[in-house]
């Protein structure tokens, strides 16, 4: 059986050895690779069929776990490993809890890489060694509550989000994504309804629930319409 994976990942050098760790244990598997969440989401509009997606947790646009809470809506069956240098066990509870099968962390040998793969390929879970495979999760309710709010979101309205939580203005998102003002508009409308805030700023509070870092959140510039 041949097998379609996904790496998304920013840094070439690292796709490549990470395609190549999996390339060791699974002779049949065909690669495609994107760096960014606009990549990752196009990749997966082409490859419907994906088996395996290997997700750096630090990936541009994905802001935090919001990312992998949008994944697990928009895509409930594909198996989604996260891949991340933040291996504390704070975030590898809260990535699993959020719907990863797996965590590897970047500081993982080729053969403990491979053979997580493998494992997944195979319907497992699994947690990273130490944690136990009935080890408890962390993510608070407000977290899950979130991520299945974010999980509404269609693709398009997520890149929107995204750009929204980087302060960007609805001209610049409209630029960037090559759309008009009017569509961002209305996308504006649906994320704020779809996770159940008044404005740009309460969006963007509401999702600083699911950095890695919290230090992280911007808060928008609000647009007088």
């Amino acid at each position: 059986m041949n097998y379609e994976v996904v790496i998304v990942d920013d840094h070439p050098l690292f796709r490549a050895a990470l395609r190549g760790a999996v390339a060791a244990t699974c002779a049949n598997c065909e690669f495609i690779e994107a760096e960014n969440v606009a990549g990752l989401f196009d990749t997966l509009d082409e490859h419907p069929h994906t088996d395996l997606l290997l997700l750096d947790l630090n990936l541009p646009g994905a802001y935090g776990f919001c990312a992998l809470a949008h994944l697990r809506g928009s895509h409930p069956e594909l198996p989604v490993i996260v891949v991340s240098a933040m291996d504390d066990l704070r975030t590898v509870r809260r990535a699993l809890a959020l719907g990863a099968q797996g965590f590897i962390s970047k500081s993982a040998d080729a053969a403990t890489i491979g053979r997580n793969v493998q494992s997944v390929l195979r319907g497992e879970y699994v947690p990273p060694a130490g944690l136990g495979a009935n080890a408890e999760t962390e993510a608070d309710v407000d977290a899950l509550d979130l991520a299945q709010r974010l999980a509404q979101l269609t693709a398009q309205q997520f890149r929107v989000f995204g750009m929204l939580c980087l302060g960007r203005l609805n001209k610049h998102i409209a630029y960037e994504l090559q759309i008009t003002e009017a569509t961002v508009k209305a996308h504006m409308t649906a994320i704020l309804r779809k996770l159940g805030v008044a404005n740009r700023t309460q969006a963007v509070l509401l999702a600083g629930r699911l950095l890695t870092d919290p230090r992280e959140i911007r808060a928008p510039l609000e647009e007088i319409e």
